[in-house]
């Protein structure tokens, strides 16, 4: 059995408009929850008030030790014994978005600490309001350092969201399984399923690459 380039030909409109569709979708909509989250977690843990930080970091803690694909299961399959049910999408983009959140927190926090210890005396000289302080002179800095880890994580987003497929989210994996199955024949969709990747987190590595040396310069 070789190549069979009329059939890749015909699958590849599919697996285009809505395999890769439905993955960038959930990619970016992780990224997006576990950039914000991320933050706010690496925030509150930073508080001086113990009952925010300490369950923030049990939190992140508990995330970071338990496998995504465990709580994917969890979120779709057992939440709706307690009533909370949504879309096989949205609970994708949940999960991933959560599970990266523990990750990019951990992230923040290196950022906000690799802010110079001037920044805040100055802050503190100039009497700034405590919320200005973050806003103005410690975020800006903090968040521009982790700018390529936080772009190393949106590529490690997109290559996770096969995992979906436990969920029931037909992903451009999964559409190039259930058009394997049609004719007992995944060599082809499998390929273009993984060219699509390649062609996605390759070009996206090394812009993150460029992004670092150019931050770092």
């Amino acid at each position: 059995m070789g190549w069979d380039w009329r059939w890749t030909l015909q699958i590849l409109p599919e697996l285009l408009t809505r395999g890769l569709l439905v993955t960038v979708q959930a990619t970016l909509g992780g990224a997006v929850l576990a950039f914000a989250l991320g933050l706010l977690l690496a925030l509150l843990r930073r508080s001086r008030r113990p009952f925010l930080s300490r369950p923030a970091g049990a939190a992140v803690e508990f995330v970071r030790s338990t496998p995504l694909l465990v709580q994917l299961f969890v979120l779709y399959y057992v939440l709706p014994g307690f009533g909370v049910t949504m879309s096989a999408l949205a609970t994708g983009i949940i999960g991933l978005g959560v599970h990266y959140a523990a990750y990019t927190s951990e992230v923040y926090r290196a950022g906000i600490d690799g802010v110079p210890r001037g920044q805040w005396e100055a802050a503190v000289a100039l009497d700034l309001p405590r919320h200005r302080t973050w806003t103005d002179v410690v975020l800006p800095q903090a968040v521009r350092r982790t700018l390529p880890a936080l772009g190393n994580y949106l590529v490690a987003i997109f290559k996770e969201s096969p995992q979906l497929s436990v969920i029931t989210v037909v992903d451009v994996v999964g559409l190039a399984r259930e058009l394997g199955a049609e004719r007992f024949r995944y060599l082809e969709p499998l390929t273009v399923a993984g060219l699509f990747f390649l062609l996605v987190s390759v070009p996206a590595s090394i812009l993150v690459r460029r992004l670092e040396r150019r931050l770092g310069s």
